[in-house]
């Protein structure tokens, strides 16, 4: 059985990746130019997270994932920052091959994209969305479930969501949220799905840019919680600090830098600037820092290369392909 060729290849809009393994956006600089051309030169498609930079600085990731790849990039942005036109309008004039939209929905990047010859693939976490999304022209869908890290736009699992949402959409979709070996991408495209989006795994890699500190906690942690404690509103997961003390302290944190368009900062129990605390973990200073993760957490134990990684998922693959079906499966 020949590894190269055993996943299905993941076509959404003028795009086509030879692995169906989209890599998830994670800010704030976790996910930049050498983490997205790394995924990309393995055959999966690569995401710069557009959160928390500025599009000057987005360019020079765009820029310098090019020299390093010949794969296709993209980006993840929030919807709910307050630079979101900026961020991918400055990513259209440098070509980018996809735009990923979450924490939020936008009516406006569907037409940006479309002007452009952009891909676009908003995330989404309900049917209604879904149908919303398709029917201003989204290529793809991403479908979220909780198990995800960072910011949550459900307290569904994906399990619930994706066979639902399949139901509504005629676009491919791509299912996110706590997918971490090749037995999910198995059982991921076994249900329907076109594709996964991985992100915390990614995120433990050798070429993410998170900081030592933020990778040793993410080795160190058994688990996760969500909680309701960031300031866009919205539910968010982290490490367990029952475990670690990693959640965002007294400090520096608390000084507003108007990062989103809607923030609840200044809530009696919201506190801290989101974008200062995952900075201050990305820059190592995890005392006064916000470390996000999948829920899966616990069951990752290594930091290794992309390389390594999505060998590893082609062996997890091909084992269940072996032990489910016997045979060898069609690309395509």
């Amino acid at each position: 059985m020949n590894e190269n060729t055993i996943f299905p290849k993941l076509k959404i809009g003028k795009l086509e990746a030879d692995l169906p393994i989209v890599q998830g956006g994670m800010a704030v600089r976790i996910s930049l130019a050498p983490l997205a051309a790394a995924v990309a030169n393995e055959g999966g498609i690569g995401l710069i997270a557009a959160s928390g930079i500025t599009p000057d600085e987005l360019v020079r990731h765009i820029r310098q994932a090019r020299e390093l790849t010949k794969g296709i990039i993209g980006i993840n942005v929030m919807v709910a920052v307050r630079e979101f036109a900026d961020l991918v309008k400055a990513a259209i004039s440098e070509k980018i091959d996809l735009v990923v939209a979450g924490a939020g929905f936008s009516r406006d990047v569907f037409g940006w994209c479309k002007n452009a010859g952009v891909t676009v693939a908003p995330i989404v976490s309900s049917e209604r969305v879904a149908s919303l999304a398709e029917k201003f022209g989204a290529d793809a869908i991403v479908v979220e479930g909780k198990e995800a890290g960072g910011h949550l736009g459900t307290d569904e699992s994906l399990a619930s969501l994706l066979p639902r949402i399949l139901k509504k959409v005629k676009v491919p979709v791509i299912a996110a949220g706590g997918i971490i070996n090749g037995r999910d991408i198995y059982n991921i495209l076994k249900a329907g799905a076109k594709g996964v989006q991985i992100g915390t795994r990614f995120a433990m890699s050798k070429e993410s840019s998170a900081s030592e500190a933020m990778k040793k906690v993410w080795l160190r942690s058994t688990g996760s919680i969500i909680t309701g404690m960031s300031p866009t509103g919205m539910p968010s997961r982290a490490v367990d600090t029952t475990d670690i003390e990693a959640m965002p302290k007294v400090g520096n944190r608390n000084k507003c830098v108007r990062c989103l368009k809607n923030c609840s900062h200044r809530d009696e129990q919201i506190k801290f600037c989101i974008i200062k605390a995952l900075e201050n973990a990305q820059e190592g200073a995890i005392d006064d820092g916000l470390v996000f993760c999948g829920e899966r957490i616990g069951e990752l134990h290594d930091i290794i290369s992309v390389k390594e990684i999505m060998a590893r998922f082609k062996r997890e693959y091909m084992s269940v392909v072996r032990e489910e079906e016997g045979v060898k499966p069609c690309a395509g």
